[in-house]
Order: C-alpha cells, then structure tokens, then sequence
C-alpha cells in the first residue's frame, strides 16, 4: 500500500502534541504578558523581574533529566499527562499573588513559576519519544517542526486574548483563564494519546508502515520491559556527554533558545518600555512575529523531509535548514537602527521567521537518540537548551537596568544565534543515530553512532 492510501491516525496524535504544546508555551508566556502591569502594581524592578522570568528556567532544567528517565520508565502518556495537569493548577495559583503581602510578593510568585517549569520539564522529551514511536524517519523532520512551532503558534492565538484580558479584566485573569484550558487539556489527553500498539484505532497497515520506515513503535513497552536502562541513567548520560555530535547539537540548542527566551519574557516588555506601545497594542503586535515564526517552523520541517526524500543525506537535510534560519535572525540587530514601529515589526517577525526554520533540534534528537533512552537523551538535549532560560532574562535584566534600553540586548540574541551556526558548521559533523554500551558489556569503547 502506498503511503498516500494509508490511514494517518499519527496525524491525530500529531494534533494533540500541538494543541498541549500550544497550551504549554501560552503558560510560559502569561508573565510575559501581565509582566508590565506586575511590575507597576507589585513595585517590582527590572532585575527582580529578569530573576522571576528566570525561575521557570532553573525548575525546567534541574526536571529535564529526571523527567526524561520517567518518561522512558512509565511511558508518555502517564506522565506526560501528570505533567499538564500540574503545570496548569499552579499557572492558576498565580493568580491569586496579588492576595499576597506585596513584601512576599516577588518570592512567591518565583516560587510558583519555579513549579510551573519543573511541573513542564517532561514536555518536550516527550514531544520527542512520541513523535519517534509514532513517525517514519522521513516525516520526522516536519512532525518534529509542528509541535516545536506551538510555541510561535502559542502566541499568535493566546497573546491577543491574554492582552485584552490584562486591559479589561486585570492581569490576575490571565493565569486562572489559562490555568482552566490546561487543565481541560490534561483530560482530553487521556482519552486521545497511546503508544501505537495500544491505540485502538490504528490500523494494522498504518502500524507496519510506520514500523517499516523507522518508528520506534515498541518505545514504551521495550523501556518497560527491559532491566538494562533502569537505574542507570547516569552512566548513560556519560556515554551521550561524550559525543562531540550530540554537544555541539546541545550548544546548538543552547543559543537557539536565547531567542525563544527573549521573545518569552522581554519581547513585550521591550515593545510597552522601548516603544511605548500599550499592553493591549503588545499582545496583538507581538502574535505578527509569532505567526512568522511559526510559518518558519513548519516551513524549516518540510524543507528539511524533503531534502532527505529528494537524496540529501540526514545531515545536510537537517543542517541546511538550521544554519539557514539562524543566518536569518541574526536580523534581530537591525532593530537598534530603526525608529518606525512597522520597521521595527518586520525585522522581529524576519527574525523569527528565520528562527522557525532553524528550530530542527527536537528532529535531531528523535535522529540521534538511542530508542532505549529516548526521553533520556531528550532531557539532557533540553537542559542545555533551557539553560538559555535562567541566562537570558537575567542577561537581558541587567543589560536593561544598567543601560537603560534593550540596545545591547538585541546584540546578545543576535551574536547568539551566530554561534548556533558556528556549532553546527564546526561541531556537529555527521548526524547519526548514537548506539550504546550497556552496564556489563564487554566492550569498553564510547557510544558510537549508526546511519
């Protein structure tokens, strides 16, 4: 059967990633929104704010592996589900800190944004193990590219709603609208994600198709079963450290989120600071950016599917793409050099056009991972990369108060997204699956990697 006749339940499962991914980047982006009217109501400074933004940065990283070896320990769907469920009740928490003593204010609030980002941290490790379980090597650029393009899309459909929720309503309303719609996720992904071999509407032709062409549909129940991957993650963690491909994929990823963080957590307060927009006016203006960044996204994972239908190999599919969209942000710097708000619109919404194309990480990681500790491998990818989330609000808080404007903070992103491109140009060399040496093996040689 050709792979056009075949029925493409994936598809709905792909559906689901990105509506609770959607749903996801919305909740890391409330703050960003209400971050203004916060800091005036609250008397909260720039710093302060760079280290709130911060908190959810350092709980994603510390959660990433341990959340990582859960996924791989009890499946996706189980904690996958626990995660939305959490991350939304305490987005709802916050917004209740203005019934807080203002002296205990800023702690609060960085301690629920803390758990916000540790009750996330198995999201996008998860992301990826189900999207390898689910997807032929050859559809797993463009799967991987749309739900990493949430995040842009998260904006283009939740920041005029949070802003207008902020002008009508106040800013608390922001955290308990979107704390409800996650947590009405949370329960339509009971009843929507399996692993392949469990879902009861996958059809025995979808199921070899996918098996046939490279999906690890066995993921769950091989992690399960088998004794090897249990209580060694770290020995496996040493194994993935050692490879030069998979650290210079990780800088890689590093710099590429400076931008998503950038445009998380300053991008309206520098549109409401710098360029004397009004609350409302930022949410809709900063959904134009996100909606170029998204279209860049999904854009990025079909440029990158079909290069590797038309011939290229994995690695010049998967790198033509990123270094191409990260030449592109480097953009961003042009917006120091112009005073028109249309100007300064088009070159934000050029560079994260660019961004989208280049953000293929999560694809290489479903490439590269060995299949028996996906979401292992996933989380260690995703703490280099969130660790771009306790730096660059901070970065960008003290540049801002030591400065006084958002000039050399534009620089910061920009040179970052340079040296994404110098990684995988200089670092990554050829992308390949990384094969494993297990606790006992005979072998003493470091992991080696297999097209």
């Amino acid at each position: 059967m050709s792979a056009n006749r075949i029925p493409h339940t994936r598809y709905l499962i792909l559906l689901m990633l990105f509506i609770v991914t959607t749903v996801n980047y919305a909740d890391r982006a409330t703050l960003s929104i209400a971050g203004s009217s916060i800091q005036d109501e609250l008397g909260i400074s720039s710093i302060q704010m760079g280290f709130i933004f911060s908190a959810f940065g350092w709980a994603y990283v510390l959660g990433q592996i341990p959340g990582g070896w859960l996924l791989d320990r009890f499946g996706s769907k189980l904690v996958y589900g626990i995660s939305i469920l959490t991350w939304s009740i305490f987005t709802m928490l916050q917004g209740f800190i203005g019934w807080v003593p203002v002296a205990m204010a800023v702690t609060t609030l960085f301690v629920l944004r803390f758990l916000v980002g540790l009750a996330e941290s198995p999201s996008f490790p998860g992301n990826s193990r189900i999207v390898a379980a689910w997807f032929p090597t050859k559809e797993r650029g463009t799967a991987a590219a749309i739900f990493n393009s949430a995040q842009y899309f998260a904006t283009v459909a939740f920041a005029p709603l949070m802003g207008w929720l902020v002008h009508a309503w106040g800013w608390q309303h922001v955290f308990l609208v979107m704390g409800a719609v996650g947590i009405v996720v949370a329960i339509v992904w009971k009843f929507v994600i399996h692993s392949p071999r469990q879902h009861p509407r996958l059809s025995a032709q979808e199921l070899a198709y996918i098996a046939d062409n490279g999906g690890l549909v066995d993921m769950d129940t091989a992690s399960k079963a088998s004794n090897k991957v249990k209580g060694a993650q770290w020995y496996y963690v040493k194994q993935l450290l050692g490879s030069r491909m998979l650290m210079g994929v990780y800088i890689g990823q590093y710099c590429i989120t400076t931008l998503t963080y950038f445009f998380l957590t300053w991008f309206p307060v520098y549109l409401v600071k710098q360029r004397g927009m009004s609350i409302l006016e930022a949410g809709f203006v900063a959904s134009l950016p996100a909606l170029c960044g998204f279209a860049g996204g999904v854009l990025g994972g079909f440029i990158s599917d079909f290069l590797l239908r038309r011939g290229f190999s994995l690695t010049a599919a998967r790198k033509i793409p990123i270094v191409g969209g990260m030449l592109l942000s480097v953009t961003i710097i042009g917006c120091n050099y112009v005073s028109a708000e249309w100007m300064v619109i088009g070159l934000m919404a050029l560079a994260f056009f660019g961004k989208g194309i280049g953000a293929l990480g999560w694809a290489v990681v479903a490439d590269t991972s060995p299949k028996e500790i996906a979401g292992l491998s996933g989380g260690l990818f995703n703490t280099f990369g969130n660790t771009a989330g306790i730096t660059t609000p901070i970065v960008i808080g003290y540049i801002v108060a030591s400065t006084g404007s958002f000039e050399w903070a534009l620089v910061f992103v920009g040179i970052s997204a340079l040296i994404a491109v110098v990684s995988y140009l200089f670092v990554v060399g050829q992308i390949k699956r990384v094969e494993l040496k297990h606790p006992g093996d005979s072998s003493s040689v470091p992991p080696r990697v297999s097209p």
